[in-house]
């Protein structure tokens, strides 16, 4: 059963995707060869000498954060404090609902193992199969968060 009544984002998860996202106008390949512009946003429309105004990079911003939102409260169905919901939904926005939604931190966490699922966060910190500093940052961040509770 989702989240009831859906949680929001705080203040304090949009400070934690802002401490780990930069803005691009400009369409590049991330560390992965995938496209990517604004706050992070890919998709099968992004793709080489793409641009974007600030405004419309913005509106994209939440729009990819209400995409991670809706998925953390659909997809976790235990009790979660501000702090672990607000860490799930940073790393939803950076890997995506489909990997949040099949990880083994979901279903750990589903079946009420909070501390399991939390050691799950680090296991996030490979791209190209490599361990990658920014990355590792930001799961540590996240893990941070979510114990914070």
């Amino acid at each position: 059963m989702p989240l009831d009544p859906p949680m929001q984002y705080s203040q304090s998860g949009e400070q934690l995707t802002e401490q780990f996202e930069s803005c691009s106008l400009t369409a590049y390949q991330d560390i992965k060869g995938v496209w990517t512009i604004g706050f992070g946003h890919t998709g099968p429309a992004v793709c080489a000498g793409m641009t974007m105004t600030q405004a419309q990079a913005d509106a994209q911003l939440i729009a990819d954060v209400r995409i991670a939102v809706d998925c953390v409260n659909k997809s976790v169905n235990v009790p979660l404090t501000q702090p672990e919901f607000d860490a799930l939904v940073d790393f939803t926005f950076n890997c995506g609902c489909e990997a949040f939604a099949s990880s083994t931190m979901l279903e750990l966490l589903n079946q009420g193992a909070y501390q399991l699922a939390a050691a799950q966060f680090n296991r996030w910190d490979f791209a190209g199969g490599k361990v990658v500093a920014g990355l590792l940052r930001r799961r540590e961040a996240e893990a941070a968060e979510f114990e914070e509770a």
